[in-house]
């Protein structure tokens, strides 16, 4: 029986993936091994009584509008065959712009049974909630969990964390679970979902699945391994995705923010040496060490009062505002690490600016007029990398960001939708203050990044 996102195994007779429990004197199992428990039984001719799967009735095959679903491209059918063949399980890893969503849609079709979609924010929600409604005859079908929603229908949509509280009591009643931007899944926090979820039937979608902290290999444990792959390269050279370029633009800091920036980087790097630890040293360390040392805790402050001066430099808006004069025809978005930095351009340029403090009206008209045209240029910080669906825009500007590859592949994910004229590049732009840590960083969130795709 399921019991608070574990199974109970009653009787003599036990599986290898089970423990014993002496405070029930039972033997108990993770939810995620409901098929290997009952595929142990059969194989063992071993009889037992199935009373864990509770779950919600399935749409019938003519409630479905199936005209309604966008074709699959060559790749998502591939895709979705090889998801298909491993037993509906597994990870489809394709980047932004590439219909992920669309081939989830066929695998609910090909599933046929009670289904979950789980993903990270609300606006991802709706916009799941309308993708699913299309398709169905009867919107009263498709439930929402989470954000004031308590409903749960044939087809749910929650978010992780609604699904990572709602578990143990969701585990047994849904056949079919979707995660999308599955890296979410790999978190400690998170992996308790796939753990206590009896669903056979499991598909991970993402433009990134690795993680910086390489519990990714937890994903390949709760839903499966990578079963297709394709990356932005393969998909622009087919013409599914635009080609695109990349132009890293250094900028020198204004004189005094230089002084700034060596001052600063000086004293943080003087107390390292006092505490006898040695330049460079890990964030993570540092982060840790600090807890206890009063020096290390100034030398941390000082390591971010650094960074702020190198990505926050003026240098780079009166490099940005060049820019923004010689492309007045473009569609441009333009990405900023820092809140105050977005709101700073804004003002500056009288452009619209998305940041987590914009309410959803506020962000959905933004969006609107931009895909429209009426607006050509907004500012974003990272709101926009993750669970938003973005118009399209032939020009991105990063004046600042982290060292995350998942970051900057998203962010040139929002430029990569099909163009109408093939042969104009997708343009990508990095302003980076020279001489500081923000060049290492670039380096590294798009390490392997060939500046010129044709």
């Amino acid at each position: 029986m399921f019991d608070k996102g574990t199974i109970l195994i009653e009787g003599t007779f036990h599986s290898p993936y089970s423990v014993f429990d002496p405070r029930i004197n039972r033997h108990r199992a993770l939810g995620l091994d409901y098929s290997n428990i009952k595929n142990f039984f059969r194989k063992n001719k071993i009889e037992y009584e199935d009373r864990v799967a509770n779950y919600v009735v399935p749409l019938q095959k003519n409630q479905f509008h199936t005209d309604n679903v966008v074709k699959l491209r060559d790749y998502q059918s591939q895709a979705l065959t090889k998801w298909a063949i491993n037993d509906m399980k597994g990870c489809i890893v394709l980047p932004t712009g590439a219909g992920k969503t669309i081939i989830a849609l066929h695998a609910i079709l090909k599933a046929n049974t009670s289904t979950l979609i789980i993903v990270p924010t609300l606006n991802l929600m709706e916009q799941w909630f309308e993708a699913v409604s299309i398709m169905l005859r009867d919107k009263g079908h498709v439930g929402k969990l989470g954000g004031g929603y308590e409903e749960i229908k044939s087809i749910t949509i929650t978010t992780y964390d609604s699904a990572y509280l709602k578990s143990s009591y969701l585990g047994n009643k849904f056949e079919f679970v979707i995660f999308d931007e599955v890296h979410h899944l790999g978190s400690d926090k998170y992996s308790l979902i796939g753990e206590q979820f009896i669903s056979p039937f499991r598909l991970g979608l993402t433009a990134t699945i690795e993680r910086e902290d390489n519990k990714h290999v937890n994903i390949y444990k709760l839903v499966g391994n990578i079963v297709f792959k394709k990356d932005f390269y393969e998909l622009s050279q087919q013409k599914h995705l635009a080609k695109f370029k990349l132009n890293k633009i250094k900028v020198n800091m204004l004189p005094h923010e230089m002084v700034r920036y060596n001052r600063t980087l000086y004293e943080y790097k003087q107390l390292l040496k006092e505490s006898k630890i040695y330049y460079p040293t890990r964030l993570e360390k540092l982060i840790i060490l600090s807890a206890t040392n009063v020096n290390l805790r100034k030398a941390l402050l000082l390591r971010n009062e650094a960074l702020d001066i190198a990505l926050n430099s003026q240098a780079k808006i009166i490099e940005l505002e060049k820019i923004l004069e010689n492309h007045l025809s473009e569609k441009i978005i333009i990405f900023t690490v820092h809140t105050k930095l977005a709101y700073s351009i804004s003002n500056r340029f009288l452009i619209p600016v998305i940041t987590h403090k914009t309410k959803n009206e506020e962000r959905k008209e933004i969006l609107d007029k931009f895909k429209k045209g009426q607006y050509r240029v907004i500012v974003t910080t990272k709101v926009l990398d993750e669970g938003t669906d973005v118009p399209d825009a032939n020009m991105g500007i990063i004046l600042s960001g982290t060292g995350s590859k998942r970051e900057f592949i998203q962010r040139l994910g929002r430029l990569l939708r099909p163009k109408q004229d093939i042969d104009n590049l997708a343009n990508l732009i990095e302003i980076i203050s020279s001489d500081t840590s923000e060049v290492f960083t670039s380096s590294k969130r798009n390490k392997g990044i060939r500046k010129v795709q044709r």
